[in-house]
């Protein structure tokens, strides 16, 4: 059988009747049959019904033309199906094995309209669903063929080092290494991914993204603008540079939508925070002496850390001549301004630049000394230059200083509400005061008694 289908793939050329009458078996080259690489592209692109021959577009997501038709022409209905991971592959399996055994064999058997009294005609619809162990079997084996196929892609990616890109939000080039691309996002725009390790089909990802900017619109909610800057407004003011967890478009981009079958990250997430140890069930049922071991707090300037907030404001004062609170003071900062200066200085000490003069230094040391040699240790007289929106987004994700910040405003609103609450009580005691004044005024008698005594 194999020889034939060879064959028929084969062409030979025409043998020369004279030699072969004459013993010398003289064959042409052979050629491989000539089939277009669209032909085959169309042939991987269609699915074939499970029990005839139509063929129907395979678009990976959903594929209603070829279950409608399943449903309607041969009472098949298949359970669950947005958890079958290879549509066609899943097809052509059972395709097989009915044609080998009975539907009956596989299926679950759901009659409508059996009963004597119902209207309509009797028909019987086969349900096939993964309370089958071979169909359980076929759906984790195609799930697993693809998680080793999104892996190597990954690691394809990985190890490419043709990778070059332009950034999404500026006009910087990254060349070779996607973390870098995804760092710079994240920590000069404010735009985070997540761990660049979990991304897959990172082309892909990256031109979706950048289709949606060009279209000019929003990536966390789709709402378009009429120009390239009130789009960046928009989502800078509603903090949509992020990719929106419900869109289900960006799922294939993650590889932890690709370990579980049937699991999305949300659930696999859900499933993670649940999970606790039994044997620490007991120990967590009181929380009453329960108390969190304070953070250590690292300086502005140097590696100096401490648990006391207190005691690293100090050593700022003394140490650099960094008084956060006499600046506040003089500024006039609410918390907002105390958070762009901490990730100001933060963003350049990481840059090893100073943060007054902006001078570039070799190494964090370099930049201690000349800060010390200098006395650099203030804000540049330009408070645009840290007055910025982006110093909003923490240099740090575990900064500890900038949750030990004061806010005054909170404070004043206290005192407000003291205010008010002193002046609602003297003016019940007064109202309270009036009625006995009144009654006195209209007894005469009364007054004049009141006056003697």
């Amino acid at each position: 059988m194999e020889d034939n289908k060879l064959e028929e793939k084969l062409n030979f050329a025409p043998k020369n009747d004279t030699e072969e009458s004459n013993g010398k078996h003289v064959m042409g080259p052979l050629l491989f049959a000539a089939t277009s690489s669209s032909e085959n592209r169309d042939k991987d692109d269609k699915i074939s019904c499970m029990f005839c021959d139509k063929l129907f577009a395979n678009t990976e997501v959903k594929n209603d033309p070829l279950l409608h038709h399943m449903l309607n022409d041969h009472q098949l209905i298949i359970s669950q199906v947005s958890q079958v991971c290879d549509f066609r592959r899943y097809c052509q399996h059972w395709k097989k094995r009915f044609k080998e055994e009975p539907i009956t064999e596989f299926c679950s058997v759901i009659n409508i309209n059996s009963k004597p009294s119902d209207i309509g005609p009797k028909v019987q619809y086969y349900l096939l669903c993964d309370a089958l162990p071979e169909d359980r079997e076929l759906r984790e084996k195609l799930q697993q063929i693809r998680l080793e196929k999104v892996l190597e892609s990954q690691q394809r990616e990985r190890s490419d080092t043709h990778f070059s890109r332009t950034c999404l939000f500026c006009k910087q080039h990254f060349e070779e290494n996607r973390s870098l691309l995804f760092s710079h996002m994240a920590e000069d725009h404010g735009f985070s991914v997540g761990q660049p390790d979990n991304i897959v089909y990172v082309n892909e990802f990256l031109d979706q993204l950048e289709k949606t900017l060009k279209n000019l619109q929003c990536i966390f909610c789709d709402k378009k603008f009429k120009d390239r800057q009130t789009l960046k407004d928009h989502m800078r003011k509603k903090q949509h540079k992020k990719i929106n967890p419900k869109n289900k478009d960006y799922d294939r981009f993650y590889i932890i939508n690709y370990l579980e079958l049937g699991k999305t990250w949300e659930e696999i997430q859900k499933e993670e925070d649940e999970e606790e140890p039994e044997d620490q069930t007991n120990e967590n049922e009181n929380w009453s002496d329960w108390t969190e071991p304070p953070e250590p707090t690292v300086c502005l300037f140097c590696h100096f850390t401490s648990t006391a907030i207190t005691d690293l404001l100090q050593h700022m004062k003394d140490v650099h001549q960094f008084d956060l609170m006499e600046l506040k003071n003089s500024l006039g900062l609410d918390f907002y301004g105390q958070v762009k200066i901490v990730n100001f200085i933060r963003k350049r000490v990481f840059d090893v630049t100073c943060i007054y003069c902006q001078e570039k230094c070799q190494s964090s040391d370099a930049l201690l000394d000349h800060q010390t040699s200098k006395q650099h240790f203030k804000l540049p007289e330009d408070k645009t230059v840290w007055d910025q929106p982006q110093y909003y987004f923490s240099t740090y994700e575990n900064d500890g200083l900038l949750c030990c910040l004061e806010d005054d405003d909170e404070e004043d609103d206290d005192e407000e509400d003291d205010e008010d609450e002193n002046k609602n009580q003297t003016k019940e005691l007064n109202e309270n005061q009036i009625p006995r004044e009144e009654k006195v005024d209209k007894n005469g008698n009364a007054e004049e008694a009141s006056k003697e005594s």
